[in-house]
């Protein structure tokens, strides 16, 4: 490819994010919904050459791992003294009650058991980097977002274990060998804590000495590519790696200021590219493809997520008005139901293409609407009334 052809690609897509930026601070339309429009107009009409379609796994794993250190640094002690217990019931309920509301409906609908609960581990999943982008697009800083940005770190654990044990028990159906992918998860879960540890103790002592008070830019890329890339060469989670590392410097780093000011800052120039990148890899032959159990998967998917964010608002004691919007904010799904559903599809050739064909049609429409609706359900808690504390960041 020559050198012109990426330079103005490249340009073009900043241009696009730069509009995006700032049609959505002035719409009810999430930026991310509409960087996803535009890479999928893109896409149909194949203005975005090959090779960098080609690099967008490369650019996903950098920018989640941004998102990972963000989510991370929102995991202040202090702050989970006050809503560690919401952020706990909430995203546990939300998990569990989307795999049961999910399964059994799909069961009763006809659906073999095996692929109903395999189904039901991929619908836990959430999208970490819009959810993220949202709260950050919108400018409010209250109870609510607080405790959703740690909903969102915590949820990639909980669902990896929760789709361990969906895919051991669709196993145990089959009558084939139970066990091994419990194995799997729990070492990619562990490894990747570890991992964490061992970038952000270092870190936390390290970073902010150059420029008294907040790492440079320099020692900001390096956090990040470094956990990325053992993470993937280790072969764990690089979004638990990320988050674990963040959480580590955020705790510790007590001759910090602002200790993500620099990933803050540089995050958004990848996530345009990112979110472009995913419109255009997204195909609307899948949506035609879901039929009838793909928007049963989705309405059931849809009232468990809000029926499961009330109980755990509930539970956690959260404010009244708050308590019906938790589900609605965690509707978007993307890139890590589609992993999940890539690895369900190995473990069963036979139900490869429903799993497929199913998990990406549905992620189109939850990744396109659930951004949507995240911002809608912030704001209706920065309405006046609102009985949680309001912050509106400078931006």
């Amino acid at each position: 490819m020559e050198i012109e052809t990426v330079l103005l690609t490249l340009g073009g897509m900043f241009v696009v994010g730069l509009a995006a930026d700032q049609i959505g601070r002035r719409t009810w339309v999430p930026r991310v919904t509409l960087l996803l429009l535009c890479g999928l107009v893109a896409g149909q009409m194949e203005w975005i050459p090959h090779a960098f379609s080609d690099a967008y796994e490369y650019l996903s794993v950098t920018a989640l791992t941004f998102v990972a250190f963000l989510l991370g640094g929102s995991l202040k002690v202090a702050d989970l003294r006050q809503t560690g217990r919401r952020i706990l019931s909430v995203s546990i309920a939300i998990v569990l009650i989307t795999i049961i509301a999910v399964s059994f409906g799909l069961i009763a609908l006809g659906v073999e058991p095996g692929l109903a609960v395999v189904l039901g581990g991929i619908a836990s999943a959430t999208a970490p980097a819009a959810t993220t982008d949202v709260i950050r697009q919108s400018n409010i800083d209250n109870g609510f977002t607080r405790t959703l940005k740690g909903v969102v770190a915590v949820d990639d654990a909980w669902g990896l274990l929760a789709f361990s044990l969906c895919l051991s028990y669709a196993h145990s159906i089959a009558a084939t060998t139970p066990g091994l992918h419990d194995l799997s998860v729990m070492r990619e879960i562990g490894g990747a804590v570890l991992l964490g540890l061992a970038i952000g103790a270092p870190g936390a002592a390290l970073t902010g000495r150059i420029s008294a008070g907040e790492p440079i830019e320099v020692e900001a890329l390096a956090l990040v590519f470094l956990t990325a890339g053992l993470a993937l060469w280790l072969e764990v989670s690089f979004l638990l790696a990320g988050m674990t590392a963040g959480a580590v410097i955020v705790n510790f780093a007590s001759h910090h200021d602002r200790a993500f000011h620099e990933i803050e800052h540089i995050q958004w120039p990848f996530m345009v590219l990112f979110f472009l990148l995913a419109g255009a890899s997204l195909e609307f032959e899948a949506l035609r493809q879901v039929g009838f159990l793909g928007l049963a998967y989705i309405v059931l998917r849809v009232l468990a997520r809000i029926g499961g964010g009330w109980i755990g608002a509930v539970i956690g004691n959260a404010p009244p008005r708050e308590r019906r919007l938790y589900g609605v904010a965690l509707l978007p799904q993307a890139g890590v139901a589609v992993g999940m559903a890539l690895i369900a599809a190995q473990a069963f050739p036979e139900l490869a293409d429903r799993i497929i064909a199913l998990t990406i049609g549905t992620t189109i429409a939850f990744e396109l609407a659930g951004p949507v609706l995240t911002l809608w359900a912030i704001r209706r808690t920065a309405n006046p009334g609102d009985d949680t504390d309001i912050k509106v960041r400078k931006t």
